[in-house]
């Protein structure tokens, strides 16, 4: 099938909710996507070298210090490990102190399931996945747009 547990796979139109009339009805409605967009995660993921530090932490596959880490992404180990911290307090990155070394690992299990748990959270509202009609054109969101 198209879902496996509750992950969207893509092949199979999930059942979508009404859609609300207008976005202020859509702010009285609580929904699953309102507590999944993480703005602590984002906030760590917006950032260049914040991502850097990610991508290479996922390609490396071990944990590593925040000196290697500076180096690696060519920035003074103060700066790095700002980044760093942000992307602990985010639950990106895990943390564990040996002796007096920190060393920091990718958490790509948790990530992965924060992502595809956002993901089936859009899906449910989601108006124009792969498969069906888009919105026509001179359509917002909210009905037919207004000319001023």
């Amino acid at each position: 099938m198209g879902r496996e547990g509750d992950v969207y796979t893509g092949n199979e139109m999930p059942v979508k909710k009404p859609q609300p009339e207008s976005p202020r009805e859509a702010t009285r409605i609580e929904a699953a996507i309102d507590e999944r967009l993480d703005q602590e995660l984002f906030k760590a993921l917006s950032d260049s070298t914040r991502l850097l530090v990610l991508s290479c932490l996922i390609k490396v596959g071990r944990p590593c210090t925040a000196s290697e880490l500076a180096e690696c992404c060519d920035v003074e180990f103060s700066v790095a490990n700002k980044h760093l911290k942000i992307l602990v307090a985010a639950e990106v990155l895990r943390s564990e102190k040996r002796g007096r070394t920190v060393w920091y690992e990718a958490r790509c299990g948790d990530l992965c399931d924060r992502l595809l748990r956002l993901i089936d959270a859009i899906v449910v509202w989601c108006p124009n996945l792969r498969g069906e009609k888009p919105t026509k054109t001179g359509q917002s969101c909210c009905g037919t747009i207004r000319e001023g």
